[in-house]
């Protein structure tokens, strides 16, 4: 019976959070994703790595293009997302340049990554410089920073089976 009641809880809290996103108005998302631009492109880790895996921002979420045009300005490989359709699986896979980013197919869920088909280079699949930084998406995290968000599933089953890589 406790478990049931820890599920609904958070099925209350992932909507609470989701409406509370959509709340936000355009101009404190811009304000948002502007101040989390500078900690993220000012922060010792993302400095150091030469290799870093991120995720294209949806509508509601915090805007990454600024970040990903950085990573290009400074030479840094950038790698994004794919999910195989109907799976669980996902790759980080390199991304050519931002402009790329709009000419790239949308998934059902209206995200651009590259068509499944194409043959890219996944993060960990070449040597190279291990200076590798993998910036997650985080919505909700419980007191000892777990994630309880959706993208939840989808990251430890990447995580999981991939090299150690430096976050903060």
């Amino acid at each position: 019976m406790a478990a049931a009641a820890v599920r609904s809880a958070k099925q209350s809290l992932r909507a609470e959070l989701k409406q509370r996103l959509r709340a936000l108005s355009a101009e404190e998302r811009r304000r948002q994703s502007r101040l989390l631009t500078e900690k993220v492109i000012a922060h010792s880790q993302y400095q150091k790595s030469k290799r870093i895996s991120i995720f294209l921002s949806m509508p509601d979420e915090i805007d990454t293009e600024e970040i990903i045009k950085d990573m290009f300005q400074r030479g840094k490989t950038c790698f994004i997302p794919r999910y195989q359709f109907q799976s669980n699986h996902m790759d980080m896979v390199r991304l050519a340049s931002p402009e790329e980013i709009s000419s790239l197919p949308k998934t059902s869920w209206n995200i651009h990554q590259p068509g499944e088909d194409e043959v890219r280079e996944e993060a960990f699949s070449t040597e190279g410089d291990q200076r590798y930084l993998f910036w997650r998406l985080g919505v909700n995290f419980d007191l000892i920073r777990n994630r309880e968000d959706f993208y939840k599933s989808f990251l430890l089953r990447y995580n999981l089976h991939k090299l150690k890589f430096n976050y903060f």
